[in-house]
């Protein structure tokens, strides 16, 4: 079965839920546990044999034996407990819910997903099903879930520009459903994969991505689709953490920043007042790292990402249309990034490839370590200086 006859067969059954009130969301994150459960199942069983830690009494198995209110009451305190379990395992179902509240209809699901032979399909169709899945769920713009979603060929256009290599790391602290790693795992695969070593096809697989989730469903779902496309295994312990990345500077440096970090002008906090009613408020990270102290999420993503690189790191990220344009903090962001980095290019994107209409954005693409000095300084608004050392030209847009 080919990956697109799999996104319409499992998808299709999405419809009937809709009338009981399941979003795509909901519905993609129950395909995540079942599918899980499913192919651990298979993994338990020859010509593998594996045990991936999951407790006999809330396995695949434990879930076809029951119908009906049974069958409800189960699947509700199995995902709990298996919340509770070490590793990928527990990381999958985290504050894992029940959303179809009909247990036949559960049941047909279960049914839907004990069909196909789960560990059998390549993994290219089977990772290409589960990003079939997310973007149709990404376009349902009532969702939200564009947010977590970036257009697959911005992502693949920015992997080929900066063209990562074997044996290195790659990290994204907003990483979303995981969209950059899998283009440039994708990337390494088809322009390196014959001349790699062993060791190099291991590391591929369990240590070159690292990243930062802070919404539940998305990270659960990033780790599904990082493991559907064969990176990482079930019994490793995830390198996609929970934790919000601006909170601390992160000891690791990574040879490749790729990100599109969420859009907003304003970090916000959620706090309960003296009346016991909930308000937001504006949030400023106080990081000794940081050039600037703002509010601007923009702003704080870059100077975290600048902190990510290695000395010969290379960074591409998408950021909002003239971030770097502004005064305050904006300004300052900008003089420190030039004069730190190699900014040698500003793409400009055309308005309308987000899932989220009218936004206009840009890619800056860094490096790391300033690779030459200048002699005299260009001035603000100027093309080009007319003195170089090492005979290297300007090549960033006019400031």
């Amino acid at each position: 079965m080919n990956a697109e006859s799999l996104v319409s067969k499992v998808w299709n059954f999405c419809h009937m839920l809709r009338d009981d009130g399941v979003s795509y969301g909901d519905y993609l994150e129950q395909l995540t546990y079942l599918i899980f459960l499913k192919m651990a199942d298979e993994y338990g069983r020859p010509p593998w044999n594996r045990d991936v830690g999951i407790p006999q009494r809330y396995d695949w198995q434990s879930l076809k034996a029951r119908k009906g209110a049974e069958l409800e009451g189960h699947y509700i305190e199995l995902l709990r407990e298996l919340g509770k379990q070490p590793g990928m395992l527990g990381q999958i179902f985290t504050k894992a819910q029940n959303k179809i509240q009909d247990p036949a209809k559960l049941a047909r699901l279960i049914d839907l997903i004990d069909a196909e032979t789960w560990v059998m399909l390549d993994a290219e169709v089977k990772g290409d099903m589960y990003e079939g899945l997310l973007e149709r769920n990404a376009q349902d713009t009532k969702s939200g879930a564009g947010q977590y979603f970036t257009p697959r060929p911005l992502i693949r256009a920015m992997v080929e520009c900066v063209r990562p290599q074997p044996a290195r790391t790659i990290c994204d602290p907003a990483c979303g459903t995981g969209g950059f790693f899998l283009a440039a795992y994708d990337y390494i695969k088809d322009h390196h994969l014959a001349e790699m070593t062993a060791e190099e096809k291991q590391a591929l697989k369990h240590r070159t991505f690292f990243g930062n989730e802070i919404v539940p469903g998305a990270r659960r779902m990033c780790l599904m689709n990082l493991f559907l496309h064969n990176i990482g295994d079930i019994g490793d312990d995830p390198t996609i953490s929970p934790t919000d990345a601006l909170l601390a500077e992160n000891p690791r440096r990574h040879d490749y920043v790729l990100a599109n970090p969420p859009f907003g002008k304003k970090s916000t906090l959620t706090i309960t007042n003296e009346a016991g009613e909930q308000e937001r408020e504006e949030f400023e990270y106080n990081r000794q790292d940081f050039w600037a102290t703002t509010s601007n999420k923009q702003l704080n993503f870059v100077q975290h990402i600048r902190t990510l690189l290695k000395e010969n790191g290379q960074a591409a990220v998408v950021v909002p249309d003239n971030v770097l344009f502004e005064g305050g903090a904006g300004e300052t962001v900008r003089r420190k990034l030039m004069e730190t980095t190699e900014l040698h290019t500003i793409l400009r994107l055309p308005t309308g490839i987000f899932y989220a209409h009218g936004v206009k954005a840009n890619v800056l693409f860094f490096d790391g370590l300033r690779r030459w000095v200048w002699n005299s300084p260009p001035e603000l608004g100027q093309d080009r200086a007319s003195t170089w050392t090492g005979g290297m030209a300007w090549t960033a847009p006019r400031f």
